[in-house]
C-alpha cells in the first residue's frame, strides 16, 4: 500500500495532478500557436509594404504555413502516438518559436525603412522637387536602370518570411493531434469534454490576443527606437506607413518558447485519472498489449498494409455524401480564407482606416461572436438530438440565409478622395485610368516630373495629386509634416476659384459618411459570422455521421488534407493576384523597380473582394442540394422498409398473444 501511495504522489506536481499541468501547458501552447497565426494574418499588409512586393506574393507567403503543416502531418499522425508526446509537442513549440525568429530576421538585416518620396535620400528632407519650368537638374529614382534592383540589398529578404512561416507550420503540426490523444488516454471519460472545452477556449483567446498585439504594433513605426517619429512626414493612414511588424512576431516567439518549456519535464505516460489499487495491474497489461502490438506490426508486410488501406479509400470515394461534403468544404473554406487574409487591406483601402484600427476592429467584431455561434450550434445539436438529415437541413438553411444577408455588404460604399490623373481628370471630371501618361497634362507638362513615385499632396480644391511636382507647385514654406506647397498651377487649372492655390502633404480626407458605412459593414460582418458559425457544428456532424466507425479516422484526415491542399494554400494566392489587377498606382523601390501597390480602383476592388467569395459560396450550394436529396432518398427507403416489415411484426405479435391466451 505504501508503494502504491508513493507512486500516486509522484503523479502530482505542487499539489496539482500532472495531467492538469499538461492541460495548462497545452492550453498555453494553443494560445501561442493561434496568437501567432492571427498576428501573421493581421501583418501581411505591413509585410507587403516593407518588402515592396505584390499581393499575389503575399498570398504565397500566407500559404507557406499550410505547406509546412502538410509536410509532417502524416508522419506525426502515425508515429507521434508511439513516442514521447509531451516532448514532441515541446519540440513543436520550440520550432514554432524558431520560425517566428526567422520571420523577424529581415528587419535586422535590411536596415532602416526607406519611405518612398519624390525627395532623393541624398537631399535635405525640407527640399521638395517642385515644378520649375524646363528644369533639368532633378534626377528621379525611376531614371536608374531597373536591373540594379536585382542587386539591391534586401530585395529578396522576404524569402526569410516565407521560410519562417513554413517552419512555423511544421512546428504547429504535433500540438493538436498529440495533445488531444494524450488527454484522451489519461483523463476520465466524464472529464474529457471539460478538458477539450478548455482547449477550445484557448483557441479563441489566442487569436484575440494576436489581433490586439497586431493593432498595437501596426501603430508603431517600423523603425521605432532608431528613428525620431517627429521627423516622419507620413501618418498611420498613409499607404506608405509600415508598422513595427517584427516586434509582435518576436513576442509570439517568446510565448511559444515559454509554452513548450514545462512540456519537456512531463512523463511519457501517466496513471489514468481515478485509478488506485489497480494501477500496477493496469500498467502491466498495458505493457503486454504494447509488446503484442509491436510484434504484430513487425509481422505485417507493406503489401498487407496497402491491402487494408485501399478498400477503406475506395469506400470513401464511393461514399457520395462524403465526397460532396469535401466539395462544399473546399469551396466555402476558399471563400472564407481568401476574405480573412485580405480583410485588413480591404478596410484600409475601402474605408481609409489605419492598419492598427482595421486589425483591432476585425478582432473585436468577429472573434467573440464566432465562439458564441459554435457553442449554440453544438448546444442545439445535443439538446434536440438532431439526426443526420435534420442536421444537413439545418446547416443548409442557416448558411443560405447568411449567404443572402451577405449581399447587403455591397451597399456599404465609401468612395476614395479623387486623385488627379487616376480617378479624375485634372479638370475634376470622373474617370479611372490605369495608364501613367494620364498623370501628365498642360499644367505640369513642362515640369519634368517623375511619374513613378507616390508622394501625394492634397490641394485646396479637395483633389489629391500624386506628387508636388505633378500638382505644379512652385514654392513651399515650413518643414516636415507642416510643410505647405504654394502657387500650384494644376490646382488653379481645375477651375478652383481662389487666390490661394496651395496643397498640404498627404491624401485628402474621404467622405464624411465613411465611418458610418464602416460601422454598417462591421455590424453586417458580425451578424453573418454569427449565423454562419451556427451552421458549422450541424454541418460537421453530417461529415462524421456519413462515415462508418472504422472509416472515421481516415475520412476526417482526408477531409482536412483536401481542405488544406485545395483551399488553404491556393486561395490567398489567387485572391491576391486578382486584387493586384485593380492597382491604379504601383509604388517604386528605391532603385526604381515596381514595388507594392499604393492605390486601387476601389470600385473594382470591392466587386472582386466581395464577389469572388459570393461566387465560390454560391457554387458550393449545388453539392449541398445533392446531399439533401441523397439523404431524403435514404430516409424514404428506410421508412418503406419499416412499413413493409410492420405487418409481419404485427402478425407475429397477434400469434404471440393468442398463444398466451
Amino acid at each position: 500500500m505504501k508503494e502504491t501511495g508513493k507512486r500516486r504522489a509522484e503523479e502530482k506536481f505542487c499539489c496539482i495532478s500532472k495531467l492538469k499541468v499538461f492541460l495548462l501547458a497545452l492550453s498555453f501552447a494553443y494560445i501561442g500557436k493561434t496568437m501567432s497565426g492571427a498576428y501573421m494574418n493581421s501583418m501581411y499588409t505591413q509585410i507587403e509594404k516593407q518588402f515592396n512586393i505584390p499581393a499575389s506574393l503575399v498570398g504565397i507567403i500566407n500559404g507557406s504555413f499550410e505547406i509546412g503543416n502538410l509536410l509532417l502531418i502524416a508522419f506525426v499522425s502515425y508515429f507521434g502516438a508511439k513516442l514521447h508526446r509531451p516532448r514532441i509537442i515541446a519540440l513543436g513549440c520550440t520550432i514554432m518559436s524558431f520560425g517566428c525568429l526567422l520571420i523577424s530576421l529581415p528587419h535586422f538585416l535590411m536596415g532602416r525603412y526607406h519611405i518612398e518620396s519624390s525627395v532623393l535620400p541624398s537631399e535635405n528632407s525640407s527640399v521638395m522637387p517642385l515644378c520649375f519650368v524646363n528644369q533639368s537638374s532633378f534626377s528621379s529614382p525611376a531614371e536608374k536602370p531597373l536591373k540594379d534592383c536585382e542587386k539591391e540589398p534586401g530585395s529578396l529578404l522576404w524569402i526569410f518570411v516565407l521560410i519562417g512561416n513554413m517552419v512555423r507550420g511544421i512546428g504547429e503540426t504535433p500540438i493538436m493531434p498529440l495533445g488531444i490523444s494524450y488527454l484522451e488516454d489519461f483523463a476520465k471519460a466524464e472529464n474529457s469534454p471539460f478538458y477539450l472545452g478548455c482547449l477550445h477556449t484557448a483557441t479563441v483567446i489566442g487569436p484575440f490576443l494576436g489581433f490586439l498585439l497586431g493593432s498595437f504594433c501596426a501603430e508603431l513605426f517600423v523603425d521605432v527606437g532608431s528613428v525620431n517619429t517627429d521627423d516622419i512626414t507620413i501618418t498611420v493612414t498613409d499607404a506608405r506607413w509600415v508598422g513595427a511588424w517584427w516586434l509582435g512576431i518576436l513576442i509570439c516567439a517568446s510565448v511559444n518558447l515559454l509554452a513548450g518549456t514545462p512540456l519537456w519535464f512531463l512523463p511519457r505516460s501517466l496513471v489514468k485519472e481515478g485509478e488506485t489499487q489497480e494501477h500496477e495491474e493496469f500498467r502491466k497489461k498495458n505493457v503486454v498489449l504494447l509488446q503484442e502490438n509491436d510484434k504484430n506490426e513487425t509481422k505485417q508486410t507493406m503489401y498487407e498494409t496497402a491491402k487494408d488501406f485501399i478498400p477503406f479509400l475506395k469506400a470513401l470515394f464511393r461514399n457520395p455524401i462524403y465526397m460532396l461534403f469535401i466539395c462544399v468544404t473546399v469551396l466555402q473554406f476558399s471563400a472564407y480564407n481568401g476574405m480573412i487574409s485580405f480583410m485588413p487591406k480591404y478596410l484600409e483601402q475601402q474605408f481609409g482606416k489605419s492598419a492598427s484600427d482595421a486589425i483591432f476592429l476585425i478582432g473585436v467584431y468577429n472573434l467573440p461572436v464566432i465562439c458564441v455561434g459554435y457553442f449554440f450550434g453544438g448546444f442545439f445539436m445535443k439538446k434536440f438530438k438532431i439526426n443526420i438529415s435534420q442536421a444537413a437541413n439545418l446547416a443548409f438553411w442557416i448558411s443560405l440565409f447568411d449567404y443572402f444577408l451577405y449581399f447587403s455588404t455591397y451597399w456599404t460604399i465609401c468612395d476614395t478622395s479623387p486623385v488627379a490623373g487616376l480617378t479624375v481628370s485634372y479638370e475634376g471630371i470622373k474617370h479611372v485610368s490605369y495608364a501613367e501618361n494620364t498623370l501628365l497634362t498642360d499644367c505640369n507638362s513642362d515640369c519634368n516630373c517623375t511619374l513613378k513615385v507616390w508622394d501625394p499632396v492634397c490641394g485646396d480644391n479637395g483633389i489629391t495629386y500624386v506628387s508636388p511636382c505633378l500638382a505644379g507647385c512652385k514654392a513651399s514654406r515650413g518643414t516636415g509634416k507642416h510643410m505647405v506647397l504654394e502657387n500650384c498651377t494644376c490646382i488653379a487649372a481645375s477651375g478652383f476659384s481662389s487666390q490661394n492655390v496651395s496643397a498640404i502633404l498627404g491624401q485628402c480626407d474621404r467622405e464624411e459618411n465613411c465611418d458610418k458605412m464602416l460601422h454598417y459593414f462591421l455590424i453586417l460582418s458580425l451578424i453573418c459570422s454569427f449565423i454562419f458559425s451556427l451552421s458549422a457544428m450541424p454541418g460537421y456532424m453530417v461529415l462524421i455521421r456519413s462515415l462508418k466507425p472504422e472509416e472515421k479516422s481516415l475520412g476526417v484526415g482526408l477531409h482536412g488534407l483536401a481542405s488544406r491542399v485545395l483551399a488553404g494554400i491556393p486561395s490567398p494566392i489567387y485572391f491576391g493576384a486578382l486584387i493586384d489587377t485593380t492597382c491604379l498606382k504601383w509604388g517604386t523601390m528605391s532603385c526604381g523597380g515596381e514595388g507594392a501597390c499604393r492605390m486601387y480602383d476601389i470600385v473594382t476592388y470591392r466587386w472582386l473582394y466581395l464577389g469572388l467569395p459570393a461566387v465560390l459560396r454560391g457554387v458550393s450550394y449545388i453539392p449541398c442540394v445533392l446531399i439533401l436529396l441523397i439523404l431524403k432518398k435514404k430516409l424514404k427507403s428506410s421508412e418503406n422498409k419499416v412499413l413493409i416489415n410492420a405487418p409481419v411484426e404485427m402478425q407475429a405479435k397477434e400469434e404471440e398473444n393468442e398463444s398466451l391466451k
